[in-house]
């Protein structure tokens, strides 16, 4: 099978900074990818580059295509959501639709249309009266109605409140997703699409921290509860990364077998959001 991104010792430098050092993945089609970091860990570099938005070093390959010669055949297959607004406040909404209607060839405008007669937005109306999560809907209607391949979205629900959220990968499921088209998504909101993902790719100071389907966690990682009085005898097994929780600790662990933690403690698969958080604070990648 064939990736849709294929990145091979990918490496981006801004002056002695290293936004991406070497960084090697895959995204397999019909995935829905969480790339998740901290800020300034290399995400928001890696989408760049994908979407050939800036030079780099080392292989990259988005649906067979380089991004950066060949961004237009490019741009045909791939659709874009980000945090920040990027349509102009004096333009109206109808006006929106007659502009992709122009440019994009695979816009399909009754299906804008349609998404849009759901929600509060008037199509007289102009960018700058609609609120935060206005826009984003209206930018979710844009991108509902491009029959595209790979969608990417760098923090898409910022700043939005919950129950835009919900709406909004709600709607992007229900109406977008199948097994033909592939998702890369990007949050500092891990625990609320967590149960979205089917892959993850962790990135920590421009490195690969983990790289894994997430039906594959459970069988890799286990996260025990301990009193204090087991702590001694649990941290002898190797933990990677450990935290008090309400007078116990929480430990983590890698390649350990159920049978060998179960007698210590409480035992649990990690959250993806919890083995985040360790995996970020552990000493190395």
């Amino acid at each position: 099978m064939t990736a849709v991104i294929e990145a091979r010792g990918l490496s981006k430098a801004f002056g002695a900074q290293r936004a991406l050092d070497g960084v090697s993945f895959a995204v397999q089609p019909g995935h829905i990818v969480g790339l998740i970091g901290p800020n300034g860990a290399g995400k928001t570099t890696a989408l760049k580059a994908i979407l050939g938005l800036t030079s780099f070093t080392g292989d990259l390959r988005v649906m067979g295509l380089d991004p950066r010669s060949q961004r237009d055949e490019l741009m045909r297959e791939v659709c874009f959501i980000a945090d920040v607004a990027v349509l102009p406040r004096w333009l109206k909404v109808s006006q929106a639709l007659d502009f992709v209607t122009g440019v994009h060839p695979r816009f399909d405008r009754s299906v804008a249309e349609g998404f849009l007669k759901k929600t509060d937005i008037h199509m007289s109306s102009r960018v700058g009266q609609l609120s935060k999560g206005m826009v984003t809907q209206l930018h979710l209607s844009l991108i509902l109605a491009i029959d595209a391949r790979l969608l990417v979205l760098d923090e898409p629900t910022l700043g939005l409140d919950l129950l835009y959220r919900r709406q909004f990968y709600d709607t992007l499921l229900n109406d977008y997703f199948d097994k033909q088209r592939t998702i890369l998504i990007t949050t500092h909101q891990v625990e609320e699409v967590e149960h979205l993902f089917t892959d993850i790719i962790f990135i920590k100071h421009g490195h690969i921290a983990l790289d894994s389907p997430v039906e594959d966690l459970g069988s890799r990682y286990q996260q025990l509860i301990v009193s204090s009085e087991q702590a001694a005898a649990a941290r002898a097994l190797g933990p990677f990364y450990e935290h008090e929780v309400f007078g116990r600790v929480a430990m983590f662990f890698e390649g350990r077998s159920a049978a060998e933690l179960s007698a210590l403690g409480e035992l649990r698969t990690p959250s993806i959001a919890d083995l985040f958080v360790a995996r970020m604070q552990r000493a190395t990648p």
